[in-house]
């Protein structure tokens, strides 16, 4: 089994002690396991103040871009979990979501927090993927 982390720089830099992805190879493929990913571009700035729908995306593009640093895509993500502080635009973020998910979608979990670490982010998404050899 080989761990290897990963932080693409197509991606804002990771602050703190994390990394965006750690993966693990097997003799059988690659599981990954994306970090919560929030509203940032690739510069750390906030993308779409106030707006679920707008961060949505940006959220959804940076774990686009996480998976394929790995040789993944959606249709290889298993497990995602979803944190809002907000559902005022839940049907806005779900539109935004159906159009990066593959038609048949993975296991799923969305709650509502009171806060996430930056208190600009309206939502944080992190996904397992699973890359067979």
């Amino acid at each position: 089994m080989l761990l290897t982390r990963v932080d693409p720089v197509a991606v804002a830099a990771p602050v703190g002690t994390y990394s965006h992805a750690v993966r693990i190879e097997t003799d059988e493929g690659a599981i990954i396991f994306v970090s919560g990913q929030i509203a940032q571009d690739a510069s750390g700035k906030m993308v779409g103040a106030g707006d679920l729908r707008a961060q949505t995306e940006q959220v959804f593009e940076n774990l686009s871009r996480i998976l394929a640093a790995n040789g993944a895509s959606f249709e290889h993500v298993v497990k995602i979990q979803t944190y809002f502080t907000t559902l005022d635009d839940l049907a806005g973020s779900r539109e935004v979501r159906a159009r990066y998910l593959p038609s048949e979608p993975p296991a799923s979990t969305a709650v509502q927090v009171v806060a996430l670490v930056v208190p600009e982010a309206l939502i944080e998404v992190d996904v397992v993927a699973a890359v067979p050899l």
